[in-house]
């Protein structure tokens, strides 16, 4: 995957979110581990996305295939990037 296609990771959040909090915690340390960027969206910036992922957040994505909400599996999300 080149540069100019972005971060394989992408965390949909939004504000006020104590699971998003935890979730960023778990995928910023799971990137950085396996020297992967990633992206953080907040579904109430952008149009349709609130209606998308309403009350699913966070949502983690990788690769464009979505692969969980609510909590975020670092063990999983760590194989996704191996």
């Amino acid at each position: 995957m080149t540069e100019a296609a972005g971060p394989r990771v992408v965390l949909y959040t939004r504000e006020a979110c104590h699971l998003c909090e935890d979730a960023r915690a778990v995928v910023a340390r799971v990137c950085e581990e396996a020297d992967q960027a990633w992206q953080e969206v907040d579904i109430d910036s952008e149009p349709g996305l609130r209606d998308r992922y309403g009350e699913y957040v966070p949502v983690v994505e990788v690769d464009g295939v979505q692969q969980g909400f609510w909590r975020v599996d670092g063990a999983r999300l760590a194989r996704l990037l191996a």
